[in-house]
């Protein structure tokens, strides 16, 4: 399938620049390596007023959203039965069904809309209905496919014309009989008596059908249709012809259009198998992204699911990680932060360096392989790699981000300065975003000693900027805390070109920690933290201490 081959490389939720440009870089180096897999970069969430401004620059499109690694129908084994119109016989399809060893048959129009579905016991009560002798008139059955159920050929008529009204008999009395029990519109079972046949439809058959081989002569076929009648052969005898003669019956008549559980090929598993748990269907039909029907999948197929295989980037943390991390297949990571509380079922690739970026490692990865990025990556790695060390200035700068950074400019042709202004003037604008949206950009959660306290960060060229950004914040906090069921929450407010932080606060014992932690008397929400810009190595490693 196609999900065997494709690795999605993804980093945290509410990604940063780096999480984001890693993530393409890996992606372009695991696809150069041609080890027959396809890396596709993702994300697990919107991104930053920055990186559109880095994706932009560089005219490279948004990875794809993913917001659930789950398998889904998608990694299951959709088995491909084609649907069936619904003027297919219940003969037709009754040996579709032994044919692929299937209960079910999906009935679709000429769109592959899906209209209904017949299964092996609506199968049985139409052989149980054989007992009514007008149920193939009710059905409108057409008389090709009477022809067809019996083994046999319309000599006179269309076979496209249906038989819609009367009973059927079986024309087994003398000729002088007959009169008594043939009504306008009967179909007639005849053997190779031509007076019979011509008495048959005399007396205003619609239908006779010919039994044991017996040709209708010329007399025979001019009356039929001087009459309008229709005449069948077939080589059946007559009591094989009165057996399978309903089973002529079209599926239209016995199918279930009302309360069919169909699935999407974008459904998750999970919902699959508790839908499942609660019917006692055999098999399930399924649509593509259009409500296409596409195939059927059944129980025993959840037994083989396949997992979403996954790098992770710039994160090892279950509470940053994409939803359901738990339901992927982790292949590798690749972070610079503290190992966190992912889990893997096989041993995996794990390099975590302590350097300033993601796209550092990358830089490493492009050397070690005897690579050179594209101009488009060198580029988003250079402003990876700017973002995270807040252009050199942070304490998680190392020479190796440095080296990395420049490396990477010298290829994409930018000067790393200016540039790295215009990239933080656009992080900081948010014009035109909610304060639920701004408090998101970069926000993660930590656990630790029992509790989950979580930390954003906004970045800002100047204490103006920050200050609006202030203002909007602070019920944003409170409302995070209430609904993620945390008990603290921190926001940076980062002054770059001062190389400071005011922090703000929000939550039961939030100011002790803090207090604790910095030696700082924290006051009306917020406390003062000259030199601080980092998350990951000034404020975290503090916090967990006090906390943990």
């Amino acid at each position: 399938m196609e999900t065997d081959k494709k690795v999605i490389i993804i980093g945290h939720k509410n990604p940063d620049t780096d999480s984001i440009c890693s993530a393409i870089g890996l992606a372009e180096i695991k696809n150069d390596l041609k080890d027959g897999n396809k890396y596709i970069p993702m994300r697990a969430g919107n991104i930053s007023s920055e990186t559109k401004f880095v994706l932009d620059h560089f005219g490279v499109k948004a990875p794809e959203l993913i917001e659930d690694i789950g398998p889904q129908v998608r990694n299951m084994e959709v088995h491909d039965f084609a649907g069936i119109s619904d003027d297919v016989s219940i003969k037709a399809a009754w040996n579709l069904m032994q044919k692929y060893v299937s209960h079910n048959l999906q009935i679709v129009d000429d769109d592959d809309s899906l209209e209904g579905v017949i299964a092996v016991s609506d199968v049985a009560e139409s052989f149980m209905s054989a007992y009514d002798n007008r149920i193939v008139g009710k059905a409108g059955t057409k008389f090709g496919a009477i022809a067809e159920t019996l083994e046999g050929k319309v000599v006179v008529g269309s076979a496209d014309s249906s038989f819609d009204s009367g009973k059927i008999l079986i024309g087994a009395a003398h000729k002088e009989k007959m009169a008594e029990f043939i009504d306008e519109g009967d179909m007639v079972i005849l053997a190779n008596h031509d007076e019979n046949h011509v008495e048959a439809l005399q007396h205003g058959a619609q239908c006779i059908v010919l039994c044991f081989g017996a040709k209708a002569t010329d007399d025979v076929k001019a009356l039929a249709e001087e009459k309008g009648a229709v005449i069948i052969e077939t080589p059946n005898d007559t009591f094989t012809v009165a057996r399978l003669v309903s089973q002529s019956i079209p599926v239209s008549y016995f199918m279930r259009r009302e309360g069919i559980i169909s699935f999407n090929i974008d459904d998750y598993t999970r919902e699959v198998e508790d839908t499942m748990s609660k019917s006692r269907h055999h098999e399930y039909p399924v649509l593509d992204e259009s409500n296409h029907y596409i195939g059927s999948i059944s129980r025993k197929d959840l037994l083989n699911v396949k997992k979403n295989k996954v790098i992770l980037v710039d994160h090892n943390e279950v509470s940053q990680a994409v939803d359901n991390i738990e339901e992927g297949d982790i292949l590798e990571i690749y972070d610079h932060h503290k190992i966190g509380s992912v889990e893997t079922i096989n041993p995996v690739i794990f390099r975590n360096e302590p350097v300033g970026c993601s796209g550092t490692i990358m830089y490493k990865l492009f050397k070690e392989n005897g690579l050179e990025p594209s101009k488009t990556t060198a580029g988003l790695l250079m402003s990876a790699i700017i973002s995270d060390t807040l252009m050199f200035r942070s304490p998680t700068c190392t020479p190796a981000d440095e080296e990395a950074c420049r490396y990477f400019a010298g290829i994409c042709g930018e000067e790393i300065e200016p540039y790295a202004i215009s990239m933080f003037k656009a992080g900081s604008d948010l014009a035109g975003k909610s304060p639920a949206e701004i408090f998101h950009m970069d926000y993660k959660q930590f656990p630790v000693g029992g509790i989950t306290f979580g930390v954003g960060q906004v970045s800002a060229m100047t204490d103006d900027e920050l200050k609006e950004i202030k203002e909007l914040l602070a019920p944003t906090m409170k409302q995070e805390c209430e609904s993620q069921g945390i008990q603290m929450v921190f926001m940076m407010l980062t002054n770059i070109l001062k190389e400071s932080t005011e922090l703000m606060y929000y939550g039961e014992g939030a100011d002790a920690a803090l207090a604790l932690a910095f030696k700082n008397t924290p006051s009306d929400g917020s406390v003062d933290l000259p030199g601080v810009v980092s998350r990951k190595k000034q404020l975290i490693p503090p916090l967990m201490s006090t906390l943990g």
